[in-house]
């Protein structure tokens, strides 16, 4: 009997703690992942919020707060970051605007399925700006199009005023509010044009909500009168309670150490491209493998390395850059002079450069931006090669001598200005000394002579490395050399 009792208690525990569990785990709710959307829209966070949206995709139940703070940046990685958004399903992400949604920013924000914004917060003014000789410039209407459209299926997505959202691109669209009884609308010039004049009258208010020459860029209070915001709130988790979330767990998100790394470097990579060509460069020009060599390899490996980490690179990049690689150490090592293999070399490392840059390799003629991101990684690349050439060439000329004079060392101080074969320069060497042929002499090559190595030439014939041979003659600053079996033959 007491045997059974104790049995029955342990079991009511068991049962006691399942529910306790139970229960507990049914008042967490779901489990909310705050990730920050924060500073320049680049390759570098397109690629680090797919790794977010991949890692959380098969979590039916997790929800996503992309924390809005940004101006924005380039179009294509914004794009790039909409099409990941969208692969979640609408009701499980959120745009929080904790500061600011410009640009690409605001088309970032509008992926998500709801828009809540913090107060004095801003959204809008998404312009697609270019970089010209002249400073920046407005994009023409052949990618203002584009971006229209990517804004229309967006307000269509999440029930958005499709002409207040195409007004964030286009400055030379004017809407108006239009109502109708109790029922109002938006509507730009063209459509209010088109009505008829029966239903003009019809019309018993028309407002303007954006003047022609400005975009349309909204604050927390007017984003939530036009439509876009759900409300204006003062904390995250007031957010959260307005879309419905009483009980949840948070879990913020964070870059990991290689994601914070090569969004630091993106803006050296022009310098680290300068620095890498100069050095190899400068090590091509020099004997032998030194540090210039090491200092080439490490700097342009940063910059493969930087776009392999955010998706421009790949295998194909990598692969061009070994064969550039390949043509100039033919050019340099086995054929002499500069021609085809040099030409080519330069031609495909370039090639290799500016691919790594984008993710296609023409340009779409649907997505116009390509075409102008092309030509600024030609020029990006160009650029740093000229650089990196001017940049070597004055390190050869006027930082290697100085350099003597500060580090400790065997230098060559003499000059053979007015040396001669007979001087003392060269007197160790006399006809009738022997040795042996270190490299091919075709006719000149190297020799070793009393454990000397010479520079030397022969009387016609080649001969092969390691042939026995003796100096025929020294005259006019040449060591003339003949094999010792030619000797014994004549």
């Amino acid at each position: 009997m007491f045997l059974e009792r104790k049995i029955l208690r342990v079991w009511a525990s068991v049962l006691f703690f399942v529910l306790i569990l139970s229960a507990t785990a049914h008042t967490a709710g779901p489990v909310v992942h705050i990730i920050p959307v924060s500073g320049t829209v680049d390759p570098g966070m397109a690629a680090y919020l797919k790794r977010v949206v991949s890692s959380l995709e098969k979590d039916d139940s997790a929800i996503l707060v992309f924390a809005m703070d940004t101006f924005g940046g380039r179009v294509d990685a914004a794009f790039d970051i909409v099409e990941t958004i969208c692969t979640v399903p609408r009701q499980r992400t959120i745009a929080y605007v904790e500061k600011k949604a410009i640009s690409a920013g605001a088309l970032i924000a509008l992926s998500a399925g709801s828009l809540v914004m913090k107060e004095n917060t801003l959204i809008g003014d998404c312009a697609p700006i270019l970089q010209t000789s002249e400073g920046h410039k407005e994009a023409g209407e052949k990618t203002q199009t584009v971006l229209r459209a990517q804004f229309r299926t967006l307000a269509k997505r999440n029930n958005y005023s499709q002409v207040l959202a195409e007004s964030m691109v286009s400055k030379s669209m004017e809407v108006y509010k239009i109502t109708r009884g109790t029922h109002s609308e938006y509507m730009d010039k063209t459509q209010w044009q088109e009505l008829s004049e029966k239903e003009k009258k019809e019309i018993t208010d028309k407002s303007t909500i954006v003047s022609q020459g400005e975009l349309l860029t909204m604050d927390d209070k007017e984003a939530f009168e036009l439509g876009f915001s759900r409300q204006s709130v003062t904390t995250l988790d007031q957010a959260l309670g307005v879309l419905g979330y009483g009980a949840y767990q948070k879990v913020y998100v964070t870059e990991n150490w290689s994601e914070t790394f090569v969004r630091w470097l993106q803006p050296f990579l022009p310098i680290l491209m300068i620095l890498g060509i100069g050095a190899v460069y400068t090590e091509i020009k020099a004997p032998g493998f030194g540090i210039p060599g090491l200092v080439g390899i490490i700097c342009l490996g940063l910059v493969f390395f930087n776009q392999y980490l955010v998706g421009l690179a790949n295998y194909t990049e990598i692969l061009v850059f070994i064969i550039g690689f390949l043509l100039l150490g033919m050019e340099v090592l086995v054929l002499p002079g500069f021609g085809i293999a040099g030409i080519s070399a330069i031609i495909v490392l370039a090639a290799g450069l500016v691919l790594s840059f984008q993710d296609f390799v023409l340009p779409d003629p649907s997505l116009p931006w390509q075409s102008d991101l092309m030509i600024k990684n030609l020029g990006l690349v160009m650029g740093s090669a000229f650089g990196a050439l001017v940049v070597s060439m004055s390190v050869v000329r006027f930082a290697l001598p100085k350099l003597s004079k500060v580090i400790k060392g065997p230098y060559l101080d003499a000059t053979l200005r007015d040396s001669r074969a007979e001087s003392a320069e060269s007197s160790g060497i006399c006809a009738g000394d022997q040795g042996i042929s270190l490299t091919t002499l075709r006719p000149s090559g190297k020799v070793r002579i009393s454990d000397r190595k010479v520079d030397a030439v022969t009387q016609g014939g080649f001969i092969d490395p390691g042939t026995p041979v003796r100096v025929a003659q020294v005259t006019a600053g040449h060591v003339i050399v003949e094999t010792i079996m030619e000797k014994r033959e004549k």
